[in-house]
């Protein structure tokens, strides 16, 4: 595994514990400051700052404190270049399956989420 794709693979763990124990201080860590956060399984179109998201993430309870089955999965993570690359993560959390297109930018070095969009179903019983 390259360099890249282990640090990348690094931050989407990072980005599932901060998912799962609704931990902001890493999620503000995941993301960079100018990210984006849509679905358009809401109508509206649901659009989110970081400014706008990470309070909604702190006033859940976690998935951690309520004794969730943990159930995070990396479908695929591409480079596209030094700078930029792309992952398509799945999880459960909440009694919804999510998919997650998460695009990744380095900046002075680090590897941080720039756009979070997803798609939400109610779970499968089978799981992830």
């Amino acid at each position: 595994m390259s360099t890249a794709i282990a640090d990348v693979n690094a931050v989407i763990k990072n980005y599932f514990d901060a998912l799962y124990h609704c931990d902001t201080g890493l999620l503000q860590k995941v993301f960079h400051p100018k990210a984006v956060y849509a679905t358009a399984d809401e109508t509206p179109l649901l659009h989110r700052t970081m400014e706008d998201y990470v309070p909604v993430v702190a006033a859940r309870v976690s998935p951690a404190s309520r004794g969730e089955a943990r159930k995070d999965v990396v479908d695929e993570i591409q480079l596209a270049g030094d700078n930029t690359a792309f992952a398509r993560v799945r999880c459960t959390m909440a009694g919804n399956d999510y998919v997650d297109f998460l695009t990744f930018v380095r900046e002075e070095g680090s590897w941080r989420i720039m756009a979070k969009i997803f798609q939400m179903t109610p779970a499968q019983e089978k799981g992830v």
